[in-house]
């Protein structure tokens, strides 16, 4: 019976893409991110950047929960730092830096306020885990919110009203449409996974993962907790970041209130659902979370029909099947879909000596 791949090299033993079927499901995905903006329509393109801005933001997320083993609930808070920092640079360097420069020197602002905004969130990590650094950060989305609606910071942030965004702007070319939007999008989403696959076969990421598995163990080895810590919140802030930068250049307007509690709810249980400490379970968490209230709605629309009744009703139906889907993969398959997809991928490489 075969149990695995046979290595003869060093170079074969580091290839991420070791067999055929890994290869051809990142061509066949490359091939499908190019035939979206040629092919698809207003309303998949607008999917599909949903998709890559969430997929950034639970890359970042699957960082610190997935791979590090510290729970955070507030990394809402670092995608509303990354956005209103993306804002608030293009309005007050407008005059100075040229248009055409402007989106590339705001994203990495964004990305790297986002990251010092997680090592100061990070700090309670070193003295508490579990449910209390949940709370910890929690409390930390609560503040930032609060702050973004404060009157003292209203001229900058907009307060509870909002604030209008900036038009990306990418060395003369404005990507003032969705469509056009997107390839900045799903170029940066597919940098960021792989960014976040190569990050965990480097000695920062092996020492992430030993402080998962037992951390004073990892202590003991002489991996500094409080260094690799704040780095993990650190990297995944700035993940976060990014999405954020995204998001300001995706909608016309952002409000405090898209940045709230239900956002990181989202994106945990995208991480949950999809996989915990696996690169590709972002992906498959990410469709899935934005697909199922896509679905609701169709499913609505086509045997109850339109209206605000409907919509009231929709909502709650929504957040029953986040639910159902957290507590479903929690006592079935802890891993999520990508361990469904490796234990099938695994039985096709094995063809035709696979069984069961």
């Amino acid at each position: 019976m075969i149990t695995g791949n046979l290595k003869t090299t060093y170079r074969a033993d580091e290839q991420v893409l070791n067999n055929r079927w890994k290869r051809g499901f990142v061509l066949g995905a490359l091939a499908g991110l190019v035939a979206i903006p040629l092919f698809g329509n207003n309303y998949i393109v607008l999917i599909a950047c949903q998709m890559g801005i969430m997929l950034i933001a639970v890359t970042g997320v699957n960082v610190v929960i997935g791979y590090t083993g510290l729970m955070s609930l507030g990394h809402a808070a670092f995608v509303a730092i990354g956005a209103y920092a993306t804002v608030i640079f293009h309005n007050a360097a407008g005059g100075v830096i040229p248009d055409s420069l402007l989106t590339l020197v705001a994203i990495p602002f964004a990305v790297a306020v986002s990251a010092l905004a997680g090592i100061i969130v990070g700090l309670p990590s070193l003295r508490v885990k579990g449910l209390y650094l949940a709370v910890a950060t929690l409390s930390a989305n609560f503040i930032v919110i609060f702050l973004i609606e404060e009157r003292v910071f209203a001229p900058w942030t907009g307060g509870m009203v909002g604030i209008n965004t900036p038009t990306a702007n990418l060395l003369g070319w404005e990507l003032g449409s969705r469509r056009e939007l997107f390839w900045l999008i799903a170029v940066l989403a597919v940098l960021a996974l792989l960014a976040a696959q190569n990050l965990f076969r480097t000695r920062v990421g092996r020492a992430f993962i030993a402080i998962r598995d037992r951390d004073y163990s990892a202590e003991i080895l002489g991996i500094s907790l409080y260094r690799y810590k704040l780095m993990s919140f650190a990297i995944s802030a700035a993940y976060c970041g990014l999405a954020g930068a995204l998001f300001a250049y995706f909608y016309a307007r952002i409000l405090p209130e898209q940045f709230d509690l239900h956002l990181s709810l989202m994106l945990v249980a995208a991480i949950i659902v999809g996989g915990m400490g696996r690169t590709m379970g972002a992906v498959y968490g990410v469709i899935v979370i934005v697909m199922v209230p896509e679905v609701i709605k169709v499913v609505f629309g086509a045997f109850a029909g339109g209206g605000a009744e409907l919509a009231m009703i929709r909502a709650p139906i929504q957040e029953i099947a986040f639910g159902a889907l957290i507590v479903g993969f929690l006592l079935f398959e802890p891993f999520g879909i990508n361990q469904i997809i490796d234990r099938a991928l695994r039985a096709l490489n094995r063809w035709p000596f696979a069984r069961g």
